[in-house]
Parts: structure tokens; C-alpha cells; sequence
């Protein structure tokens, strides 16, 4: 399977329009990557432009050892030549053809003979388990059925590299659980290149191989989930990864002052799972006041007054205590997350010779209830 590279791509509509700006990224042989970012960040503008259904303004596209879009050198290669697969958030089947007539559609156009188009088609419907819905038109599927259809439709061609536009958004959350599942499946049997563009932070954590997080039309940063979530590079990541979302202390507060470490530090971030209940006396544990406890199924949010700061702390663990009463918290200063003015990541020693943290996916199934 063929490497995708982008190198200085930028897409400009107008002087005043911006969508992406001077990325360059390499997603591997492969390789499953997420584009994840808010809405309007440019991530499907980013897809669309290595599907080539959008010009690069600057810059250059390479798919394989193959250029196939540089406008300073005057090259374009087309949608159809470029050998991928694309799905999109609608699945757009014929509604007149069968589920069997959709998925052998394409090979039709390739002129495959009629025996191949029945072996091709077959084993890919087996492989998605829609084989039983061969007869059947699209209005008599579900959504999750015709979901698996539009990733037939493209897998029977053998695409070198698939690409997907936000395809589990319609569904429902049960339907969506058992989709992410479907994907992880479907890439480890066909060992396909993907590039998966989503808003959600699940999804990314649990697909991806790799997440490039996106903002306002620029890489924001590159790593496999862990590294993402455990070592954001600037607040934007921070934020935007974790469910609660990372508390934020202000360094020159009361609370900042006992918890910082370098003199540069503007801002902190504590991960709600890595504040603890704590017994008066252990080591790094500060007075706290229970404002709010939230049950979220399988786990608690619990709000917490610290040094005049509320913070939520998150845990798998029935809290003991309960709104009102005062208690004191854990953080240990190697799980912060500092943060310069500019809003960049600031390394510290504490950090640096601490054992892994929680990993990602753990740390997100804390809350993983209220976040669908």
C-alpha cells in the first residue's frame, strides 16, 4: 500500500479564505490516520484535496512515488486515476439497485468479467457480514447496513489508499460502537491505507494508528493516540482531547503557585482522572471541598473546590464522600501539563522521568458514557 505525503500544501479560496495553510504531513504504508479537528478546521478540505476533488493552491501532493497534484509544476493527476477509494458521510447508493448491484457497480465500469464480479463481490460482502443482504434495496437496510454496503462498494475495487468522511456521524450511538469495531476489523484484514476524518475524539483515540489534530487550517500536532493525549503539544490539544476536559489553572493563582515548577509556566492543565481522593497527610494532597458529584455510568465526576479553583476530578472508583462534605486531593506534580504564554508545551523533569501515564483509551473510557 502506497505512503501518502503533503508537503507546504496550503488551499486558498480568496485572499480573505484560507481553509488549510503550509501542511506537511507523511501518513505511512498502512497506515489507519485520523484528521481530527472541530468543524471548519480544514480537515475535509484536506481529503478532498488528496482524493483530488479539490486543487492544491501551493504546495505538493504525493501518493506512492507518484506526483499527482503540484500547481508550481504544473501537475494534476485525476479523481479516477489516483487508485483510491472514497466514502462519505452520506452513503450514497443507488436506491434502484439491489445490495449485490451497488458493490459489483463499480467493477462494471471496469468492464471485470462477469465470474470475477461475483467472486469479488461475494468475498467482500462475506468479509462485512451483508452477504444475507444481497437481494435487498438500500431503503430495506438499516444504517449501519448501509454503511457496511458504501464500504463495500469501495473495497471490492481494491483501492490502494480509502478514505472516509465522517461515515459513523448518522449513525446512532450503539450502531457507531459497532462500526468503530467494524473498521478496525476491516483495516487489519485488508491492511488498507486509511485516512479517517472526524470531530470525535473517541473514534480517533480508538481507530487510529495515528491522529493529526487540526485547527483553523493548520497541524496542530502528529502522534499515535497515546502520545497525543499524554503529551499535548500546545492547550489547543489539551483541550481538545479529553472527556471532561482537562482542567486548566492559571499559574500566578493560589492554586498555580503550590503546583508550578517553572518559572516560564503561564498556564497548567490537570487531567480530571489524575486528581485522586486522598487521605490528609499523603504526599501532594491539598484540602478540597465535594461541590457536585455527577454519576456518568461505570464512573463519577466530581467537582472539587481547591484552593478556590473548581476542578473536576473523574474515577471508576463509588466516591465515599458526598456534595458538601470537605476532603483533600492527590495531583502529583508529574502528571501537569504546562503551558508557556504562547500556549506551548514546557517540558519539566518530573515529567520526563515519571512512569507511563494512564493511556488514552483508558483514561476516556473514565467517560465514555456521557461523551456519546
Amino acid at each position: 500500500m502506497p505512503t501518502i505525503t503533503l508537503e507546504s500544501v496550503s488551499k486558498q479560496y480568496s485572499q480573505q479564505a484560507t481553509a488549510v495553510q503550509n501542511i506537511d504531513l507523511h501518513i505511512p504504508s498502512g497506515d489507519f490516520m485520523c484528521l481530527l479537528g472541530p468543524s471548519g478546521c480544514g480537515k475535509t478540505t484536506m481529503l478532498r484535496m488528496i482524493a483530488g476533488l479539490e486543487h492544491l493552491s501551493h504546495g505538493q501532493l504525493h501518493i506512492g512515488d507518484q506526483l499527482v497534484d503540484s500547481p508550481e509544476r504544473g501537475s494534476f493527476v485525476a479523481p479516477e486515476k489516483r487508485g483510491l477509494g472514497l466514502v462519505f458521510q452520506s452513503y450514497a447508493l443507488w436506491p434502484h439497485m439491489t445490495v449485490e448491484q451497488n458493490i459489483e457497480f463499480g467493477l462494471r465500469l471496469r468492464k471485470v468479467t462477469e465470474r470475477e464480479r461475483r467472486t469479488r463481490t461475494g468475498d467482500v460482502m462475506e468479509k462485512l457480514g451483508i452477504a444475507g443482504y444481497a437481494k435487498r434495496y438500500p431503503s430495506q437496510l438499516s444504517g449501519g447496513q448501509q454503511q457496511r454496503v458504501a464500504l463495500a462498494r469501495m473495497m471490492v475495487l481494491n483501492p490502494k489508499v480509502l478514505l472516509l468522511d465522517e461515515p459513523l456521524s448518522n449513525l446512532d450511538a450503539s450502531l457507531r460502537l459497532e462500526m468503530r469495531a467494524e473498521l478496525k476489523r476491516l483495516h487489519q484484514a485488508f491492511d488498507t491505507t486509511i485516512l479517517f476524518v472526524t470531530h470525535d475524539q473517541w473514534e480517533a483515540m480508538t481507530l487510529a494508528t495515528n491522529i493529526a489534530v487540526m485547527s483553523k487550517g493548520q497541524l496542530q500536532q502528529v502522534g499515535s493516540p497515546d502520545d497525543i493525549y499524554a503529551r499535548p503539544a500546545n492547550r489547543f490539544v489539551a483541550e481538545f482531547i479529553g472527556n471532561p476536559p482537562i482542567n486548566q489553572v492559571a499559574a500566578d493563582s493560589a492554586l498555580g503557585r503550590r503546583l508550578a515548577q517553572k518559572a516560564e509556566t503561564h498556564m497548567l492543565g490537570i487531567r480530571p482522572e489524575d486528581i485522586h481522593l486522598a487521605q490528609p497527610g499523603a504526599v501532594h494532597t491539598l484540602p478540597a471541598k465535594v461541590c457536585g458529584i455527577m454519576p456518568t455510568g461505570g464512573s463519577w465526576v466530581l467537582e472539587m473546590e481547591i484552593e478556590g479553583q473548581c476542578l473536576q476530578l473523574s474515577t471508576q472508583v463509588r466516591p465515599e464522600v458526598k456534595a458538601g462534605e470537605h476532603t483533600y486531593c492527590q495531583i502529583q506534580p508529574r502528571h501537569l501539563h504546562l503551558f508557556n504564554a504562547q500556549g506551548n508545551r514546557l517540558e519539566h523533569e518530573l515529567e520526563n522521568s515519571a512512569p507511563a501515564v494512564t493511556t488514552c483509551q483508558s483514561a476516556l473510557s473514565t467517560s465514555y458514557m456521557h461523551a456519546v
